[in-house]
């Protein structure tokens, strides 16, 4: 597998801001509109290639989770992430990698952290702003192949 460090050209990096998840004082990720406005700090993305309903595959430290995408009225929003598909897709399961590594890090509502666009539409990295990691940027199975592992999932 390919390692990518964050800093790499090909990874875009997007300082996102952390809002407060619904009722709860727990923080989610804000993910920005696809134009971006000028949030690139680094590497070229077109898009972010995510809407709401996917699960997508992130990296938290150096471990890869998933992540459902959901939607509000101000646009969409990662509020976890879990060990495996199936948890990021029945919330409340199991463990949130995300709100664990928020806490551990001391970072709340209003704050921001980086998303890094590894491999666009499959993989994505959050990492505090000013620190610098590797990712492996390995692509996950081919669509037509994911889709039937989905169906067979339930």
């Amino acid at each position: 597998m390919p390692r990518v460090p964050s800093d790499d050209e090909g990874v875009a990096s997007i300082r996102v801001s952390l809002a407060r998840s619904g009722g709860t004082r727990r923080p989610c990720v804000r993910i920005p509109d696809d134009e971006l406005a000028g949030r690139v700090e680094s590497g070229r993305c077109e898009s972010l290639t995510m809407s709401a309903g996917d699960v997508i595959r992130v990296v938290i430290e150096r471990e890869e989770y998933h992540a459902p995408v959901t939607a509000n009225g101000d646009g969409r929003i990662v509020r976890g992430a879990f060990d495996n598909r199936r948890l990021a897709r029945e919330i409340g399961d199991g463990a949130n990698r995300l709100v664990e590594w928020l806490d551990a890090n001391d970072r709340e509502p209003g704050d921001s952290v980086v998303l890094d666009v590894v491999v666009p539409g499959e993989l994505y990295g959050f990492r505090i702003p000013g620190e610098r990691t590797v990712y492996e940027a390995n692509r996950g199975p081919r669509s037509s192949l994911a889709d039937i592992a989905r169906d067979l999932d339930g």
